[in-house]
């Protein structure tokens, strides 16, 4: 479980997240959606601060990270794994040496247990035998699940994945949208994921956080989505439906 109280965040004169409270369950793929602009990521990185929110408390199973020394900062950066948007692959390494990356940063097993556990994950995102790949050789969706494998590889107990479906079509990101909520139900993790799309949230959004101009104005299930009372989320889900019908045209 991930508890968030009262996060806000500016840059300059521009207030990005403006008291953001909520909690995000273990086990289930935690959605925060919204429309581009409106803070999504930046409520990601505050989480795991890679961005410092101005105000504001995160906790890790009831640990309190904002408050924490530099080493119990560090443990619990070793629990948590990252999918960046894109993937953020390393050009220049094959595919093994960016799953193993990890291991290589905060591991300390030896090289042949490494490479065991670099080709368990791989073949878990379906990927086995794809070690000596290089990136410019993958697809987008390889990419993707690449990265998985690399946010997955340490075993985490939190799986955060910003946009993981960014520049992908539309059948490729039901797959990947599947493997992070099977990930996310094998594994036991705390996932949260942002994304804009309106296929991920009825998908897999069994819990959902609606940001809007910096501000949480809803949290339910997509169960309930469509009959929050939320004008804003309305025209958001309208909006989806609106692109998804366009997109599927072409």
């Amino acid at each position: 479980m991930i508890e968030i109280q009262h996060i806000s965040k500016s840059f300059g004169e521009r207030n990005i997240l403006k008291d953001i409270s909520g909690v995000f369950d273990k086990g289930k793929p935690n959605l925060i959606i919204g429309a581009s602009g409106t803070g999504k990521s930046v409520l990601l990185k505050c989480i795991v601060e890679l961005v410092k929110p101005d105000i504001g408390t995160v906790y890790f199973d009831r640990r309190n990270f904002t408050d924490s020394d530099r080493k119990q900062k560090s443990e619990i950066r070793r629990e948590i794994g990252m999918l960046f948007q894109g993937g953020a692959l390393f050009d220049s390494k094959t595919v093994e040496e960016n799953v193993q990356f990890p291991l290589d940063m905060l591991s300390v097993m030896p090289r042949d247990e490494k490479l065991d556990r670099v080709n368990l994950v791989l073949n878990r995102v379906g990927l086995a035998n794809a070690n000596k790949k290089m990136p410019s050789e993958l697809s987008g969706g390889m990419r993707k699940r690449v990265g998985i494998a690399r946010a997955i590889v340490n075993n985490p107990k939190y799986l955060f994945c910003d946009e993981p479906n960014s520049g992908l079509d539309p059948q490729t990101s039901i797959l990947i949208d599947e493997l992070i909520s099977d990930l996310t139900t094998d594994y036991d993790t705390t996932t949260i994921v942002v994304t804009h799309d309106m296929n991920s949230v009825m998908g897999i959004g069994e819990k959902i956080m609606f940001l809007y101009q910096g501000e949480k104005l809803w949290e339910g299930t997509k169960d309930d989505i469509t009959h929050s009372g939320v004008k804003e989320l309305d025209d958001f889900v309208f909006a989806n439906k609106v692109m998804i019908s366009m997109r599927d045209k072409l």
